[in-house]
Parts: C-alpha cells; structure tokens; sequence
C-alpha cells in the first residue's frame, strides 16, 4: 500500500503536466517567432543599396536575371498619372488614400463589473494610384516604380482627417444600452494619404522589365518595406524588435526550465525517499526475523530432553519423579537405568503427555 501511494506521488499532476506542456509550447512559438524575426533582420542589413542615378540601370542590365533580390532605394513619391484628391482637405493629393469608419462604444464585461472601451471598423476603403520613387533633386537620375504598394508590412501614411461623431442618444435609448451592456459613444471617420512629394525609402526586390525599372514584394519570405524613416531607422526598429522577441524567449525558456527542475526534483526527492522506505522496511523485516529466532531459540530449552536437548519430556522417572528424558533417550540408559538428575535407580517409568 505504502508503495502504491507513493508510485502516485511521484508523478507529475494533471496541472503540472499540462503547465509544462503549455510553457514549453509557449517557448517554441517564441522562439520560432525570434528566428523569423532575426532571419528578416539578417535580411534587411543585408541588403543592398542602390542610388536613383544613372548607375541604377546599368547595376541592373549587369544583375543575374537584370534583378536585385533584395535591394533599398530612398526616393519622393511622384504620380505617373492621375493623383487621388481629399475628400475633407483641399489641395491635398497623394497616391495612397485610405478612408476609415471606426465604431466606438462602452461594452459591460459581466466577470470584472466594469465598462470597457471597445473598437470595431465597419467599413475600409483604400484607394490607389500608380507612383514612382524619384531622386529628390529634379532632372537627375531615374525613377522606379512601385508595384503592389498595399503588401508593404510597413506602408507609411499620414493621416489627413480626422473627426469624432458622438452618438445622439434618448433616455429610452440610454436605458436599453445599460439593459443590453452595450453603450454606443460614436463613430470616428479617419482619412489617411500617402502624399506626393512624401520620402519614402524602399526595400524590395528591384528588376529591370523593358525599359522600366520596378519595386516589388521580394521573395524568400523576407519583408516589403515602405517606409517615411531612413533605412538606420528603420533597421534600428527591426533590430529592436529582435531583441524584444529574444528577452521574451529567453524569459518563456527560462520558466519552462524552471517547471521541469521543480518536477524532476521533486521525483528525485520522491524516488530517495522511496528508497529509505523500503530500506526501513527491509530492516523491519530482518529485525522481526531475528526477534522470532530468538523467541523460538529462548522457548526451546524449557520443555527439551536434558539429554539430547532436542526432543521434548515425554516420561516420568519412578520413585524419583523426574522428568527430564525422552522417550529415545531413555532406551539408550545403560542398564542399570538410572536417573541423570539425582542417580538414583528408575523402577518404573510413567509415560507423560502434554495437552
């Protein structure tokens, strides 16, 4: 039974084999999560840089499949035709424009007692235009031209409007918001533009088709930049960004091994004191042995032959009345028979039972 109860202690519970399990999970996703984020890292300070000169074709007419694979080039935005104008601001024009309708509203969360804010967007629109990349200085150099500028995992806008429309609310319409946890504040219309004239820097993959010279998402899983910060700036903010991810798996890591040391310790400490158990035992039995071979040693003597110390008194010597011999032992007295007590001659003898 003793060893039954302790087979079970020893083994991790149902919660430490899950909080392991969970933590442990918990450390590879980050750590996956890091390596991605070092690989775009290695990725971005890496790449190439290239001028908007008249270098630029001549770097791609000589690049294997006239492409650089991952390459940086820093230039402002000019339309190649139309511009998309404002709604809400005059003379503003870009060639990104992004139009929001944003929903805001108190809802009631029934486990902490409070209101909490809650956003949701209810509509998005963005629109675009065709734009390259030009040197900043005008009449100098070549431009590029920026292909699928939604995909950039950092595109750069500016937004240009932006205004709160509360709700207007009866009492009626009061008391059935607080009777349904859910209080409507109003709706926030934002507009965001990618203004021409904006520098941009952009990091991509960059090829030479016919005559025109594109940006594009790279490939190999690295990232598509477009970006208002200089290319410092913005390697600084994905190195940041690295290092944040690194501390959060170290920290993930470090917990996990800090479950698995308290759960292997505490089979350690389980299986020695297993072992002092069932030495304890083994010297419980060795002692009750030895205490029993004593016992049947001490009782011996009491009822045995004096003779051959072996058989039990089986008969009585007459007229002395000793009884101090077997049966066997008796037979084997040299005649003529004796007591071996007091010597005196045996006339009789009376055999002896024991009840």
């Amino acid at each position: 039974m003793v060893t039954a109860a302790m087979d079970g202690g020893g083994r991790p519970s149902g919660l430490q084999a899950a909080l392991l399990a969970a933590s442990a999970a918990l450390t590879a996703l980050l750590c996956s999560a890091y390596r991605h984020k070092a690989r775009q890292a290695r990725g971005l300070q890496g790449a190439r840089r290239l001028r908007l000169d008249g270098e630029l074709r001549a770097v791609l007419l000589e690049a294997p499949g006239r492409c650089v694979p991952y390459a940086v080039i820093e230039g402002v935005v000019r339309s190649v035709k139309d511009t998309l104008s404002s709604q809400f601001v005059e003379d503003c024009r870009g060639v990104v424009q992004r139009l929001t309708l944003q929903e805001h509203k108190m809802v009631w969360n029934r486990t902490t007692h409070l209101w909490n804010d809650y956003e949701k967007v209810i509509h998005q629109r963005t629109n675009t235009a065709l734009f390259d990349l030009a040197p900043p200085e005008d009449g100098a150099g070549v431009a590029v031209r920026v292909m699928k500028p939604l995909e950039a995992a950092e595109l750069s806008l500016e937004t240009v409007y932006e205004k709160f429309h509360p709700s207007v609310q009866s009492f009626t319409d009061v008391l059935g918001h607080y009777i349904s946890g859910e209080r409507p504040k109003g709706i926030q219309e934002t507009e965001q533009m990618l203004k021409v004239g904006t520098l941009l820097t952009g990091v991509g993959e960059l090829v030479l088709d016919s005559n025109t010279i594109k940006l594009q998402p790279p490939k190999q899983g690295l990232r598509y930049y477009l970006s208002s910060a200089d290319f410092d700036a913005l390697l600084r903010k994905q190195q940041a960004s690295v290092r944040l991810w690194k501390i959060l798996a170290f920290l993930s890591g470090f917990a996990t091994c800090t479950v698995l040391f308290f759960l292997l310790r505490k089979q350690y400490r389980h299986r020695r004191e297993r072992r002092r158990l069932q030495q304890l035992q083994e010297e419980f039995r060795q002692a009750q042995e030895q205490r029993l071979r004593c016992e049947s040693a001490a009782e011996a003597p009491k009822n045995a032959c004096v003779i051959c110390l072996s058989n039990a008194k089986a008969c009585v010597f007459l007229e002395c009345g000793h009884v101090c011999s077997c049966n066997e032992c008796y037979r084997a007295l040299p005649d003529p028979k004796a007591c071996p007590i007091c010597r005196q001659p045996i006339a009789r003898v009376v055999p002896l039972y024991n009840s």
